[in-house]
C-alpha cells in the first residue's frame, strides 16, 4: 500500500514538474529552398496562459511574406510565419524570445539554405533585353488637362455672356428725345404736384424742386447759368436781357420770378413756413414765369425771287 502511494505521489510530482516547465519549440518545414520559394517557420508553446510572442526580428537575408494569427490547439499555442528569400546563400533564423508568465524562453536558431535556379542555356534560348514599354493611356493621365480645359471654357463662356449681355442692353436702350424746355418744365411741375410734398409738411423740399424746375427751364431756354446763379444775379441778367430786347417778356414776369426765388430762399435758409395760400400762389407764379418768359423770336425777312417780281 505504501509503495502504491509512493508511485502516485511520484506521478503527480512528475506531472506538476512538467506543467511548471513550459516547452518552447521552433521548426521549419524545409531547410533548402530556391530563390523566391516560400517556407513555413513555426513556434510551438505548450502553455496558453500569460504567453507573449514578440514580433519576428533580426532576420538577415529573409523576408516575411505572411504573419499568421496565433492558433490554440490542445493546450498549445502555435504561431506560424511564411518566409522567403531572394538572395542565394545560407541564412539563420536567430533565437526568438518567448515570455511565459513573465519568464524568458529562447527558441533554437535554424539554418535555411537558399539555392539559385540553374538555367540550361543550351536548351533555353537567350533573348535580347527588351526596351521599356509604355503603359496604355488611362483617364487619370488626362484628368488634369480636362480640368484645365473646363476652367478655360468656363472663363470664355462667362466672358461671352457678359459681352453679349452688354451689347443686348445697348441695343435695347430706347433713346427718348429730349422735350423742348417749356414742355419739360410744365411736365415736371405737374409731377411735383402729384408728390404732395408741402401737403405732407415737406415745404423745404417742395420749394427746392419748384425753383430748380424754373431755373432749369431758364438755363435751357435762355442759355444762361441759372442753376449756379444767386437770386439777385439771375434777376439782373434777365433785366439786362429785357432792356436789350434779347427776350420777349415783361417786367411783371421778372418781378414774379424775383418774388418766387426770394420766398424759396427764405424757406430754405431762414426756415420760413408760408401758408398754403402763399404756396399755391408761388406755384402759379412758377408756371406763369415758364409760360411768359420766352426768348424773342425774330421774323426772318422774306426773300423775294424773280418770279415774285414778275408777278
Amino acid at each position: 500500500m505504501k509503495q502504491k502511494i509512493f508511485y502516485i505521489l511520484l506521478l503527480f510530482s512528475i506531472v506538476s514538474f512538467a506543467q511548471q516547465k513550459p516547452v518552447v519549440k521552433a521548426e521549419i518545414d524545409t531547410t533548402n529552398i530556391r530563390i523566391g520559394e516560400q517556407f513555413e517557420f513555426k513556434i510551438t508553446v505548450n502553455d496558453t496562459k500569460n504567453v507573449i510572442i514578440p514580433k519576428l526580428e533580426n532576420l538577415t537575408g529573409l523576408e516575411i511574406i505572411e504573419n499568421k494569427k496565433i492558433d490554440t490547439l490542445k493546450n498549445q499555442l502555435i504561431k506560424k510565419y511564411i518566409l522567403t528569400s531572394f538572395d542565394s546563400g545560407a541564412y539563420y533564423i536567430p533565437q526568438q524570445q518567448i515570455f511565459i508568465r513573465q519568464k524568458l524562453f529562447l527558441t533554437d536558431s535554424l539554418l535555411i539554405k537558399v539555392a539559385t535556379v540553374a538555367i540550361d542555356t543550351t536548351k533555353q534560348k537567350m533573348f535580347p533585353i527588351k526596351a521599356i514599354q509604355s503603359e496604355p493611356y488611362q483617364f487619370d493621365d488626362f484628368k488634369l488637362y480636362v480640368w484645365y480645359a473646363l476652367i478655360v471654357l468656363l472663363l470664355i463662356g462667362l466672358l461671352l455672356y457678359f459681352v453679349l449681355r452688354k451689347k443686348k442692353e445697348v441695343k435695347e436702350e430706347i433713346i427718348v428725345p429730349a422735350l423742348p424746355p417749356y414742355e419739360e418744365a410744365i411736365q415736371k411741375l405737374h409731377e411735383l404736384d402729384e408728390k404732395l410734398l408741402w401737403q405732407n409738411n415737406q415745404i423745404k423740399e417742395y420749394y427746392s424742386e419748384l425753383t430748380e424746375i424754373v431755373r432749369g427751364f431758364i438755363e435751357r431756354e435762355l442759355k444762361v447759368p441759372a442753376l449756379e446763379s444767386t437770386t439777385d444775379e439771375l434777376i439782373d441778367v434777365l433785366t439786362d436781357f429785357n432792356d436789350s430786347k434779347a427776350i420777349y417778356t415783361t417786367k411783371e414776369t421778372i418781378k414774379k420770378l424775383r418774388d418766387l426765388l426770394r420766398e424759396a430762399d427764405l424757406v430754405k435758409f431762414a426756415k420760413s413756413k408760408p401758408m398754403s395760400e402763399q404756396i399755391e400762389a408761388n406755384r402759379k407764379e412758377a408756371e406763369d414765369v415758364v409760360t411768359e418768359l420766352k426768348p424773342e423770336v425774330k421774323e426772318t425777312p422774306e426773300i423775294k425771287t424773280d418770279e415774285d417780281e414778275l408777278e
